[in-house]
């Protein structure tokens, strides 16, 4: 019955470009309406059961897209409902999503600097108005901690709190002042920084996330959207831009009956203040920030996140934000992740204890992860009580529940967790973190990173179903990887007092068969059978485990899967740079990675060659047989050692980078955004490709970082060649030097009447009859006009297109003819042999009547100015009131087409011959 209808898909998917040039577009950025032009209509192929689409998803955002069909008569027919929301997340975030949560100010042993006895002489002082602020932790006592939080520790992101510049007096809450009472949206505290007097504060922010990515890993920071502290430089400059109260006075925020009385609330109904965020953010990101934890982001409306995300992904797309919606409601927490650019938001698992809460809210969690975005559980925050408070063994539990029950291996907690510090997070006040205490948690929560990173079971697209009931107290997870060849079950005693029994199906035991072991490394709990061949484990009190069959994955897993994964999708981005994401068909992704690793330099030169039809039908065997075809690559190499030169890069080719080192690179040029890359690993080292694009042209500067201690940043010269030779620059250096075969001569400029020394002249005569003489300067100069449609424009040097110096010399000038219209004239001139004479010829060219030059029929006439003179050659110009005006000017209109007022010769030349003691006008010599 569907013979005659068609069915497309109306979505922005593979416009994210667009997308977002629409979205910043609100403030009147670019060229682009914020009118939906991002839209378009993609064909469903019809099937037996209906209309499909396949579809490679090539670049990260937020999409979204409704299918529609029209009938044979071409009406459209659309389902009810809202469009579908798409958020499609950066390839680098699939697995090990594991997140250590750091507060520098409490590093480098910040609680132990502080000195009780000087409690009493501290709180004297506070009385009697006296600001004492004691030594905190610096940025580089937390650079010394990053081996211990990515190699011990094995977390692959630091979480920074907020680190701008705080109140020390007005407005001061606690011993240090509130991070989230930022004064400055770009500065950083300068308490956070070493005195050395040889870096800048910027400078030593910047050692702390070389040295994160030096370890593969990212960095989140804490930023602050809502508010301001008082005071702030943006309270100070825009006092509009805030709330008031009714009373007139500014407002403060507040979550859980408590207000924050240090901070000042944001008013977003200003799109400005959108854009002053967002080239804070974009300034943060050039500093080496991967991503931003949003504070209170919930407060903040959507359409100030869509714009603040939008603007942050122009020009840096793979850049995380992650909601703080701790106290919002879930509606405002599904619009920012399904429609304001971000990817992950706070799970509340932390705070949901009893065997029934704990199900509904996983099970929440799994639902909405696979729909809307990640939820990461944090298994404690700075705003929580110390897990260890509660003693080491609940800590143990509530980090292994948290890490246990993710998807994509989103887990994060706080310093000090791993020493079981007790101590509250105060982030006012500097508070213990118990480093290196023992007994600790340190190879606990290792294991748990590595199991994360390593096991497939925890990765993207792993199926994840709760075996056990609502109410029970064991919560029993069975996890199968994407591959399906491994399957882990987890097993958690919410009972913290008494052991637990947990049933087990026959199948569900057939999965994990008789040998299974625990991968946290415990002995396996004991298997009771029952009637029927089910099973029921044995708990202890609080006991977490993970079960396999296995003591390594049997699919692929870790750096490998990792690896092979961002091979596939650089790839698919560089198909998609060159042919419509549509004309992609499928390809398994470990075959397509293959073929990148093995020569990312060939893969990118099969690309222009692909077949259309094959490349729908099967994009593999296409890719191969460009390959096989080893057509001309359209790709330019650089590599480290070309720093030194400037890099020509061709049309249409691929810039493709190469390094044995992991590294990022930013292109930065005149004609075009800068764009950031990340380098991909392949056989040998590292890589990442600029695509060919018409719009960049001209000189670049490539910086590329690499991700080795001891490493320099390189910066390179790049010089991008254009399809098209550009049109020669007016020429106005230029001289023309003419003789008459007997001692005359004429010395011209290419800038026409410009004059730079005694011996330039229109005509300089030998006036001796038979012999070489002293010359004589007649004419010193020539000067013209044109009036053009009543437009008048000297022709001089700033309208010459080009000039040649003879030895009959020729100007071509392109002068103004009002509204955007040119006229082309060119002047000739030459000494003829024997005479003492100059003959000037102008024309017009052939190709007049143009789109940009004046249309035919509107008159073009010329003015020409000759400056006399009557002096010996070596003799200087003397002008008195009598000279000066002993010219003579001779106007005529221009010949070109019929309609053009000039009788005596109707072809396209005004000759003129300047001779000694004479100045002749000759139409009647017109020459063709």
């Amino acid at each position: 019955g569907s013979a005659g209808w068609r069915a497309f898909l109306r979505t922005n998917l593979t416009r994210g470009a667009a997308m977002r040039a629409e979205t910043v577009a609100l403030l009147g950025e670019g060229d682009r309406d914020p009118g939906g032009s991002s839209w378009r209509d993609i064909p469903l192929g019809e099937t037996e059961s209906g209309w499909v689409l396949d579809l490679p998803l090539t670049e990260p955002g937020c999409f979204r897209a409704k299918a529609y069909c029209v009938d044979p008569e071409g009406f459209q027919h659309w389902p009810a409902g809202e469009d579908a929301s798409l958020s499609i997340h950066p390839d680098r975030l699939r697995t090990a999503n594991t997140i250590y949560c750091a507060f520098p100010r409490m590093f480098g042993g910040a609680a132990a600097r502080q000195v009780p006895e000087l409690t009493g002489a501290i709180q004297t002082l506070d009385e009697a108005g006296y600001a004492v602020i004691p030594p905190s932790g610096r940025l580089r006592d937390l650079t010394a901690a990053v081996p211990h939080i990515f190699e011990r520790l094995g977390s692959r992101i630091l979480h920074l709190l907020p680190v701008g510049p705080v109140p020390t007096t007005y407005a001061r809450m606690g011993r240090f002042g509130s991070p989230y009472a930022q004064l400055d949206l770009t500065a950083i505290d300068p308490a956070l920084v070493d005195f050395d007097r040889r870096t800048t504060a910027e400078e030593q922010f910047r050692e702390l996330t070389e040295a994160v990515h030096r370890r593969g890993g990212q960095v989140l920071l804490d930023i602050l959207v809502n508010h301001t502290g008082w005071g702030s430089r943006l309270l100070e400059n825009k006092p509009g831009w805030f709330r008031r109260n009714a009373d007139g006075t500014f407002h403060s925020p507040g979550a859980w009956g408590t207000t924050w009385e240090d901070l000042v609330e944001l008013d977003h109904g200003s799109p400005a203040l959108w854009d002053v965020v967002a080239r804070a953010l974009l300034v943060w990101c050039g500093r080496g920030v991967d991503g931003f934890r949003c504070d209170a982001g919930y407060m903040v409306p959507l359409p100030a996140w869509q714009y603040i995300t939008a603007k942050v992904h122009q020009a840096y797309p793979e850049t995380v934000f992650l909601l703080e919606g701790l106290g919002g409601g879930w509606e405002a927490t599904e619009a920012l992740l399904t429609r304001g650019g971000m990817q992950w938001a706070y799970s509340e698992l932390f705070q949901n204890h009893h065997p029934i809460e704990v199900a509904h809210y996983l099970d929440h969690c799994l639902r909405q992860g696979e729909r809307t975005g990640l939820l990461v559980h944090y298994s404690e925050t700075h705003d929580n009580l110390r897990l260890a408070g509660h003693g080491a063994a609940w800590s143990r539990q509530r980090n292994r529940l948290c890490a246990l029950a993710t998807q994509n291996g989103a887990f994060g907690f706080t310093a000090g967790v791993e020493w079981l510090a007790t101590e509250k997070v105060d982030v006012h006040e500097a508070r213990d973190l118990a480093w290196g205490a023992e007994p600790n948690l340190v190879e606990e929560l290792a294991a748990l990173n590595r199991l994360l990173a390593q096991h497939p079971c925890f990765f993207d697209g792993a199926d994840i179903r709760r075996l056990s009931a609502d109410d029970a107290s064991v919560l029993a997870l069975l996890r199968r990887s994407a591959e399906g060849l491994d399957t882990v079950l987890v097993l958690v005693n919410l009972d913290q007092d008494r052991p637990q029994a947990c049933p087990l199906g026959v199948a569900d035991w057939a999965a994990l068969g008789e040998s299974m072991l625990d991968l946290l490394g415990q002995p396996a709990p004991t298997a009771r059978l029952l009637p029927g061949g089910d099973r029921e484990l044995s708990l202890p009190p609080g006991a977490c485990y993970c079960l396999a069959a296995h003591a390594t994955p049997q699919g692929l897993a870790g750096d490998a899967y990792r690896q092979a994964r961002a091979q596939a999708a650089w790839g698919l981005q560089a198909l998609a740079a060159v042919h419509p994401a549509e004309a992609l068909g499928s390809a398994p992704w470990r075959d397509l990675a293959e073929r990148v690793a093995s020569d990312p330099g060939a893969f990118l030169a099969a690309l222009p060659y692909l077949d259309a039809r094959l490349l729908r039908q099967d994009l593999l065997a296409a890719l191969d047989a460009a390959l096989a075809a080893q057509a001309f690559p359209q790709v330019t190499v650089w590599r480290v050692e070309d720093v030194r030169r400037v890099s020509l890069v061709a049309p249409r080719h691929w810039l493709l980078l190469q390094s044995s080192d992991p590294f990022d690179a930013t292109l930065q040029s005149v004609d075009a955004p800068d764009l950031h890359l990340r380098s991909v690993a392949v056989h040998g080292g590292f890589i990442a490709a600029i695509p060919p694009s018409p719009a960049r042209k001209g000189t670049a500067t490539l910086i590329v970082r690499r991700h080795v201690a001891g490493t320099e940043n390189l910066q390179a010269d790049l010089l991008f060649l254009p399809e098209v030779p550009a049109p020669p620059r007016p020429v106005r250096e230029g001289l023309a030097l003419l003789t008459n075969g007997r001692g005359g001569m004429a010395r011209l400029h290419a800038n026409l009447g410009a004059i730079a020394s005694k011996y330039d002249c229109l005509l300089g005569a030998n006036l001796h009859p038979s012999a070489p003489s002293d010359r004589h300067v007649l004419a010193k100069r020539l000067r013209a006009w044109v009036n053009a449609d009543g437009f008048i424009t000297p022709l001089d040097g700033h309208n010459l297109v080009s000039f040649e110096g003879g030895p009959v010399a020729r100007w071509v000038f392109r002068a103004s003819a009002g509204d955007g219209r040119r006229v082309e004239l060119c002047l000739e001139a030459e000494m003829p042999l024997d005479h003492n004479a100059v003959v000037l010829r102008w024309s017009r060219p052939a190709n007049a009547g143009a789109d940009t030059d004046l249309p035919v029929g509107l008159s073009v006439r010329i003015t020409v100015r000759l400056d006399l003179e009557d002096r010996s050659f070596h003799g200087e110009t003397r002008l008195d009131a009598a000279t000066e005006n002993h010219f003579l000017t001779h106007t005529k209109a221009l010949p070109d087409h019929p309609g053009f007022r000039f009788e005596p010769a109707p072809d396209r030349h005004l000759e003129a011959w300047v001779e000694a003691g004479t100045y002749h006008p000759q139409p009647e010599a017109c020459r063709g």
